[in-house]
C-alpha cells in the first residue's frame, strides 16, 4: 500500500511539474503566436537543458516546441541559480532560508558563471526583448553580458 501510495504522489508530482511547464505554457504561447505573431517571447527554463531532450527533458521538450511557433523571435534563457535583489523575498519558506544562509556567499558565487541575480535576469529580458540576440539559447553567462 505504502509502495503504491509513494509511486501516485510521485506521479502526480511529474504530472503537475508537466502540466505546468510544458502544457500550460505552450497553451499560452500558441494563443499570443496567433494574436500577435510579430512579438519576441522569451521563456525562462534553466541551466543544463538539453535540446536533444536526453537530460531535463520537460524544460528541452518545451523549449524546442516554442521554437517551432510562429513569433518574431523566441529566446529560451537558461539561468544557474538566480540571487534574489533590491529586498525581494521568496514565498518559498525553504527557499529563503537558502537565501539566508547563502547570502554572505554571494560575492563570491556571483563571479561563477552560472550565478545571476534578479536584477541582472531583468535588465538582459528587457535588452533581448528589444534589440534581439544571435542565439535563440541564452545560457546564464550570456545573460551576465546582456545584462552590463
Amino acid at each position: 500500500m505504502f509502495i503504491l501510495i509513494l509511486i501516485l504522489n510521485i506521479w502526480n508530482e511529474n504530472l503537475s511539474t508537466f502540466l505546468v511547464t510544458y502544457e500550460l505554457t505552450l497553451s499560452t504561447a500558441k494563443t499570443l503566436a496567433k494574436l500577435n505573431p510579430n512579438m519576441t517571447f522569451i521563456y525562462v527554463s534553466g541551466s543544463g537543458t538539453d535540446s536533444t531532450e536526453s537530460g531535463r527533458t520537460i524544460w528541452a521538450r518545451t523549449e524546442n516546441e516554442l521554437l517551432r511557433l510562429p513569433f518574431k523571435s523566441a529566446y529560451m534563457f537558461r539561468p544557474g541559480l538566480i540571487i534574489p535583489t533590491n529586498g525581494v523575498k521568496s514565498k518559498t519558506k525553504l527557499y529563503q532560508l537558502m537565501y539566508d544562509v547563502m547570502k554572505p556567499f554571494n560575492p563570491l558565487l556571483k563571479r561563477f558563471g552560472s550565478v545571476i541575480t534578479s536584477e541582472q535576469l531583468g535588465r538582459a529580458m528587457v535588452r533581448v526583448g528589444k534589440d534581439g540576440y544571435s542565439n535563440s539559447i541564452v545560457e546564464s553567462s550570456d545573460l551576465k553580458k546582456i545584462a552590463k
